[in-house]
């Protein structure tokens, strides 16, 4: 019998918890939000149509924050790297490779001549498979134009809300709480700003979500196998089970999601390097998941058994194809003569090896001053987010008719609300995470999850406190940070078994945060939009100094 997949503890018919049975709770009544849900969807059916209806509408929400007025500003934005991106990505889709530019290139390209590359190749430092995407938009929308330049970073955005939604509704078996997830990824600034501009990040976060959704199925698919063996051991009769009496658990060849996220994974790798951090911290924790899953179906050799029977096999299922993926978003390169390097070596492959020296050379090497430069450890505290472009008109120029002058801006800062919550969620849940076993209780697989996904997408950089990094690549953490968050306010709301009072205060206050976010939303679009506002208005952003 396969285990009913929306039930948020890993499909058993028991509490994961405690590994005893649950009885249901005596209902203490509901409390006025939990009447506003039955109002909203008082049958089966109407539950049904929430279930498709919410998705796509904070999907829709997001859509329309990340593409209203998309081209503007008609700019390269040559603060950051979009003047790289968007010209590599042209000549890559011209070429098969990334060609060079004259030193007027932004002028002539902002003007519609946008052919003016040369067929000499050009060194970059990032994988082609984000400028591949990037030229894609630009195929179908113009080059000449921002809608062309920014559709897939736009598009790469809209849809990481929709996959935080299926990720956090897979988690909290709740439509309610996949909402949530998905609004506030949907309203953060962060999110919106790099979802306004052609720099690789965004994309790179849509590939690491799609590998977190697939391991969420392969955890639905796989775990299956042992909830059985773990419920005949719970009542004591192991007569039908080869699983919970055994020395060693079965090697599971038959993973297609394992294999899914290995691709999406190889992805990430092909649009930036830090994507391998990603695939080795998922390739552990697959690992560990399996072995407690044989622990908790009695296998006597559990450790052993994940590590050196099932861990190989993992690895096959899970590396080679990420590697594949890399391989293939070079093909371009590999097949064409003009590439950077590509002649170093007769043999393609060698060729391709000296380049990849070289960008390594680069990176670690890259400790460029830089005036919005922040360090991994300044990140949690949002200390200098990164303007990605700002213009200034005084009174009656340019057609300003502010006195104090007006300012068009785009600035990659965080929704604060949202920001700062979800670092005090994340602490939550480590003490959370810690404490549970000093209670005789099993860690939360959920919690587990959330933070090996930030780990993994944040430690890495701690070390290299020299490098010339930016507060925007927190873009990749965000949707870890926000489900960090909804786990949070999930527990802050209560459960069946909690008072109708405290339920009532926990929900209300998730109620009347929620409004805040939104509303530190709405006062701080502008400034991720570039609209018109005046100084003063933009100076009332700047709650501290590093902000400007």
């Amino acid at each position: 019998m396969q285990p009913p997949i929306d039930d948020p503890n890993q499909g058993y018919p028991i509490d994961s918890e405690s590994l005893v049975l649950v009885e249901e709770p005596e209902n203490p009544g509901p409390t006025p939000i939990e009447r506003v849900a039955m109002f909203l969807a008082p049958t089966d059916a109407a539950t049904r149509m929430w279930a498709w209806l919410a998705p796509l509408l904070v999907t829709f929400l997001a859509a329309v924050l990340r593409m209203t007025n998309l081209a503007h500003p008609h700019d390269l934005m040559n603060h950051f790297d979009e003047t790289y991106y968007i010209k590599d990505a042209w000549s890559l889709w011209n070429l098969g490779y990334e060609g060079g530019w004259p030193e007027n290139a932004n002028e002539l390209f902002l003007s519609g001549q946008t052919n003016v590359f040369t067929t000499d190749g050009a060194f970059v430092v990032h994988p082609p498979l984000g400028k591949w995407l990037i030229a894609l938009g630009m195929a179908g929308m113009g080059s000449e134009t921002g809608w062309g330049w920014r559709l897939a970073t736009a598009l790469a955005g809209t849809a990481a809300v929709l996959i935080l939604f299926l990720i956090a509704k897979r988690m909290t078996g709740s439509t309610v709480w996949g909402t949530v997830a998905g609004l506030l990824l949907a309203i953060d600034g962060l999110g919106i700003v790099m979802s306004r501009v052609a720099l690789l990040d965004n994309i790179l976060a849509l590939f690491v979500l799609l590998a977190v959704w697939f391991i969420l199925h392969d955890r639905d698919r796989t775990m299956g196998i042992f909830a059985h063996a773990v419920l005949e051991r719970t009542h004591g009769s192991s007569a039908s089970s080869s699983v919970s009496s055994a020395k060693w658990g079965p090697v599971l060849w038959n993973r297609p999601w394992i294999i899914a996220a290995g691709a999406a994974l190889g992805a990430a790798c092909a649009v930036k390097w830090s994507g391998a951090y990603i695939l080795a911290a998922f390739g552990i924790y697959l690992v560990v998941t399996d072995a407690l899953a044989r622990r908790r179906a009695g296998i006597t050799l559990w450790p052993s058994d994940a590590a050196f029977r099932q861990g190989p096999v993992t690895f096959l299922l899970f590396v080679p194809v990420a590697l594949v993926v890399y391989l293939a978003s070079w093909t371009g390169w590999l097949l064409t003569a003009g590439g950077y390097d590509r002649q170093s070596d007769p043999n393609p492959f060698i060729a391709l090896w000296n380049y990849h020296v070289g960008i390594y050379n680069f990176h670690v090497g890259l400790t460029t001053e830089h005036s919005y430069a922040s360090p991994a450890w300044q990140w949690p505290l949002m200390l200098r987010p990164t303007s990605m472009y700002w213009k200034n008109t005084g009174f009656e120029v340019d057609g300003c008719e502010l006195p104090s002058g007006c300012v068009q801006a785009v600035t990659s800062i965080a929704n604060p609300a949202i920001w700062y919550a979800s670092m005090v969620a994340v602490l939550v849940l480590i003490a959370v995470f810690a404490i549970k076993p000093l209670r005789g209780q099993f860690r939360d697989w959920r919690i587990a999850l959330v933070l090996t996904a930030i780990g993994a997408t944040y430690v890495p950089w701690l070390l290299y406190h020299e490098r010339t990094i930016f507060q925007f690549y927190t873009v990749v953490i965000v949707p870890f940070t926000i489900l960090a968050l909804v786990l949070a306010l999930k527990m802050l709301a209560g459960t069946k078994t909690d008072s109708r009072r405290r339920r009532t205060l926990g929900q209300i206050a998730v109620a009347v945060y929620l409004v805040i976010a939104v509303g530190f939303s709405v006062f701080w679009y502008p400034l991720w939009t570039g609209m018109e506002v005046s100084y003063d208005f933009w100076r009332l952003h700047a709650s501290f100094d590093s902000w400007i």
